[in-house]
C-alpha cells in the first residue's frame, strides 16, 4: 500500500511524507519505545513484494484489515510468511555486505530478539543475571543455541532495508520526500541499552538509576512517567558522541529530514528517580547543549534536523534550536490559547502542524476547544463551526512556515475516534488507529488545489 500512498500524495501536490518511527515497537506497542534504534519494523515488510520477489509461495487470506490495528493478530498471519522469505532468501554477497556495514548493531539485535523469544517476550531486566550482564560465556552459549534464529532476524533486517530503499526509490520519482522521526531517548527493554549500559546512568546492578519523562503538563496532571532510561552524557563525549551519530546517519541513510523528538533534552531534562510512582518528582537537569550538534555537523555536515520544541520549555532550549540552526515547530491547536500565536503570525523556520500523534484530531479538538479558543480561532483565522477541520488546516497551509504539515486524519476530516495517542496512558486505543484504504481522489483534488492556492 505504500506506494500506491506514495503515489496519491503525488496526485494531491504534496511533497513530504512525515512517519513515526520505524524501528520495532516495543512496550504498549509504542514507536517511541523500541527494541532497537537502529532496527527496522519488520511487520512492515510487503508481503506483495516478497512474492514478486520469490521468497514465499503465496499470500494467504486474511481477516478483515478495517479498524484498529491487532498487532498479536498481524504478527500470528505474517511471521510465518517472514520465515519462509528469511529462509529463502540466498546467504549471497549482498548479505555479507550488509552485515558488514551494519555489525556495530546487527548482531546483537539478532540475538536480543533470540533471547526475548526464549524468555517469552520479557523484559530483559527481567532475564537471568548473567545475560542481563551480558556475561561472555552465557553470550557465546546463547549465540550458539540461537543461531538459527539469529540468521533468520538477519535476513529479515536485510528484507526491510532493502523495500525500504526500493519504496523511498520510488517516493523520490514521485517528488516525495520523507521525514523521518528520532526519539530523543531508547526503552530499557531494548538491544541499546542492553548492549551499551555504560551509556546510559544506571546504579551498581546495571538497572536505571534515574528515568525520563515531563513534569505535570498540558496532558496529564502527574506528568508523564515514560521510564526510559537516562543517558550518561559525560561517556558519550570522550568519543565524540559516536553512538548517538551512528544512529542520525543510519536514519538519514533512510530519509531525507529528520524530526528529534523531545529536542529539549539537549538543552535540559526532567530527571525521576527510577522507584517514583509519577513524574511528578524530579529536577531539571542540563543536557550536552551545542557540543552534541557540533560534533554532529563535523560527522555528517549540515544537519538536516527538526526540533521538536514544544511544551513549557526553559529559555535554553529555544536559545539551543537558534544556536544550532534548527527549524523548530509551531502546532495550530495550541495557538487559540493565551498568549495566542496564530498561523498567520509564525515566522517563516518553523514546521507548521494542524497537530501531531500526540494531539486529538482537530475535529474532536474543536469539539472540546474553549469559547474563548473557538472565537479567537474565528477572529484571527476566520475558523468556522461547520468547516473547523477544513480551516484550520488552510490556515496552516496559508502560514508562512516553510514546510506545512497534517495527520492524515485532519485531512479526512476524522473525530476523536481516530486519535493516534493520549500521552501519559497505556492502552489498547494509543498507536492502533490506521488507515483502512486509500483517500479518494476527489480528497487529492481538494488538497491538490490548497498547494496551488497557498503555493505549497
Amino acid at each position: 500500500m505504500a506506494y500506491r500512498w506514495v503515489e496519491w500524495l503525488a496526485s494531491a501536490g504534496v511533497t513530504w511524507w512525515q512517519m513515526l518511527p520505524i524501528n520495532p515497537p516495543g512496550f504498549a506497542a509504542s514507536p517511541y519505545q523500541a527494541f532497537s534504534a537502529f532496527a527496522g519494523n519488520t511487520l512492515l515488510i510487503s508481503p506483495e513484494l516478497l512474492l514478486a520477489d520469490g521468497l514465499i509461495e503465496d499470500i494467504p487470506l486474511r481477516d478483515s484489515t478495517s479498524g484498529p490495528v491487532d498487532f498479536e493478530l498481524a504478527q500470528a498471519w505474517k511471521n510465518p510468511l517472514l520465515a519462509e522469505a528469511a529462509d529463502r532468501l540466498p546467504h549471497d554477497d549482498r548479505i555479507r555486505e550488509f552485515r558488514d556495514r551494519n555489525s556495530f548493531w546487527l548482531d546483537d539485535y539478532a540475538l536480543f530478539s533470540a533471547l526475548k523469544a526464549a524468555h517469552g517476550g520479557g523484559s530483559l531486566l527481567d532475564w537471568p543475571e548473567d545475560l542481563r550482564r551480558r556475561s561472555p560465556t552465557a553470550l557465546d552459549e546463547a549465540r550458539e543455541r540461537y543461531s538459527s534464529y539469529m540468521e533468520r532476524e538477519v535476513a529479515l533486517q536485510f528484507i526491510f532495508f532493502d523495500q525500504w530503499a526500493r519504496m523511498r526509490a520510488h517516493a523520490a520519482e514521485h517528488g516525495i520526500h520523507l521525514m523521518g522521526d528520532v526519539p530523543i531517548f531508547v526503552a530499557a527493554d531494548s538491544a541499546d541499552f542492553w548492549t551499551k549500559p555504560e551509556l546510559f546512568d544506571v546504579d551498581s546492578r546495571g538497572n536505571p538509576r534515574v528515568v525520563a519523562g515531563v513534569p505535570p503538563d498540558y496532558f496529564a496532571e502527574t506528568g508523564q512517567l515514560w521510564g526510559n532510561p537516562l543517558y550518561a552524557w559525560e561517556a558519550h563525549e570522550p568519543d565524540g558522541y559516536s553512538w548517538w551519530i551512528a544512529r542520525l546517519r543510519g536514519l538519514l541513510d533512510l530519509v531525507d529530514i529528520v524530526r528529534i523528538d523531545h529536542f529539549r533534552a539537549f538543552a535540559d531534562y526532567w530527571e525521576i528517580p527510577a522507584d517514583s510512582p509519577t513524574a511528578e518528582q524530579g529536577r531539571w537537569v542540563l543536557g550536552p547543549d551545542t557540543k552534541f550538534f557540533d560534533a554532529a555537523r563535523t560527522e555528517l555536515g549540515e544537519l538536516p534536523l527538526i526540533a521538536e520544541d514544544l511544551g513549557e520549555v526553559h529559555d535554553i532550549v529555544p536559545e539551543l534550536r537558534d544556536a544550532v540552526g534548527l527549524p523548530g515547530m509551531k502546532i495550530a491547536q495550541f495557538a487559540f490559547t493565551t498568549p495566542p500565536d496564530p498561523p498567520s503570525a509564525w515566522p517563516a523556520h518553523t514546521i507548521g502542524y494542524t497537530g501531531t500523534h500526540d494531539n486529538d484530531t482537530t475535529l474532536g479538538w474543536w469539539s472540546q476547544a474553549s469559547e474563548v479558543e473557538k472565537e479567537r480561532a474565528a477572529i484571527l483565522e476566520d475558523i468556522n463551526h461547520a468547516s473547523a477541520a477544513a480551516d484550520l488546516l488552510r490556515a496552516v497551509w496559508r502560514s508562512d512556515s516553510v514546510i506545512a504539515v497534517a495527520p492524515i486524519q485532519d485531512v479526512l476530516g476524522l473525530d476523536t475516534e481516530a486519535r493516534m495517542n493520549l500521552p501519559g496512558t497505556v492502552g489498547p486505543h494509543n498507536w492502533t488507529w490506521r488507515l483502512d484504504a486509500l483517500p479518494t481522489p476527489d480528497r487529492a483534488v481538494w488538497l491538490q488545489r490548497l498547494n496551488v492556492e497557498t503555493q505549497r
